[in-house]
């Protein structure tokens, strides 16, 4: 059975190609980065398909160089949710690798569970049912993972022709959007001249969701020199706040994980003002007292407190 579910689930590494894929990247020169973290999300994909159990699977994607391991790690999470929807005799897989060897990854695991709601037509058809088996506060970017599918695989139906999935329930769409611009980040290649008119194509209300997915992607993937990362600041204007937001999340991720990269610490100083570390740390205190979801989810007051925490402040 696991040879055939490898079998009828692996994702060709040609999927990664830039290519294949029809990306804009202007510079030649970031085609294999970009290339790299989607053949590293393979791997991690592929080696949840094992379904080895949580130490086996932990102990393949740790020995992946730790800078790129969050991308194996979001490609797992995307597996165990695929295996717990298809082969509900065991539903555990998910939750049982976040409680244990993937908990410092747990932000990643859970945007590549959205990765599988795409996959997953009944999933998508009872959002809020799925959902709700997630976490309240961090199930919220597993609607980010599926953005961010949906502009990585489908970029024309979403960037050229602004499509929004149907029937989300409301606050969905701006996860969904998150995560689409994270995608943006792949999709015009970490060209800092041209998201931004991507962007401006987009309804406004939908422009801060997406900066601060640019904001993230930018922070976590990396790719651009400090130059390149002023620019993008300069030209999200009153959405730099947001893209400080993302770019902070990028960091409590990484250093959650332990994985700190020289290329977020650039980053946070350019959109945050503040060090990686200080960045993450300032992200970990808005959880504090938190309220729970009522009318504004939970997860959107946490993103405006990190907003609120960040020195580089736009004045409106």
């Amino acid at each position: 059975m696991g040879w055939l579910t490898k079998r009828l689930l692996s994702i060709p590494l040609e999927e990664t190609r830039v290519s294949r894929r029809g990306f804009h990247v202007r510079d030649p020169a970031l085609a294999p980065r970009l290339e790299t973290i989607g053949q590293t999300f393979l791997a991690g994909y592929h080696a949840g398909l094992d379904d080895a159990g949580p130490r086996g699977l932990a102990r393949e994607l740790n020995s992946i160089p730790a800078e790129l391991q969050g991308f194996a790690f979001e490609g797992a999470g995307m597996a165990l949710t695929l295996l717990d929807n298809l082969f509900p005799l065991n539903r555990r897989r998910f939750q049982g690798f976040l409680e244990t060897e993937g908990s410092p990854h747990v932000y990643l695991l859970y945007v590549g569970a959205g990765w599988a709601m795409a996959r997953l037509p009944w999933l998508r058809w009872r959002t809020s049912a799925f959902l709700s088996t997630l976490d309240p506060l961090l199930g919220w970017l597993a609607m980010d993972g599926y953005g961010f599918h949906q502009g990585y695989f489908y970029w024309p139906r979403f960037m050229l022709r602004h499509e929004l999935p149907n029937d989300l329930p409301p606050y969905a769409c701006c996860a969904f959007d998150q995560g689409l611009g994270r995608s943006l980040w792949f999709v015009d290649g970490a060209d800092v001249a041209q998201i931004p008119v991507t962007i401006a194509g987009f309804s406004e209300t939908r422009h801060a969701d997406l900066w601060s997915g640019v904001g993230l992607a930018c922070a976590y993937a990396g790719g651009v020199s400090e130059s390149h990362i002023e620019a993008l600041r300069e030209s999200a204007g009153i959405y730099a706040d947001h893209l400080a937001q993302g770019a902070a999340f990028a960091a409590a991720a990484r250093f959650r994980a332990g994985n700190l990269a020289a290329h977020t610490e650039l980053a946070c100083r350019v959109l945050c003002g503040l060090s990686a570390e200080s960045a993450a740390c300032a992200t970990d205190a808005a959880l504090k007292n938190l309220p729970v979801d009522r009318g504004e989810p939970a997860y959107e007051i946490w993103r405006h407190r990190i907003r609120d925490a960040m020195p580089l402040r736009v004045v409106r």
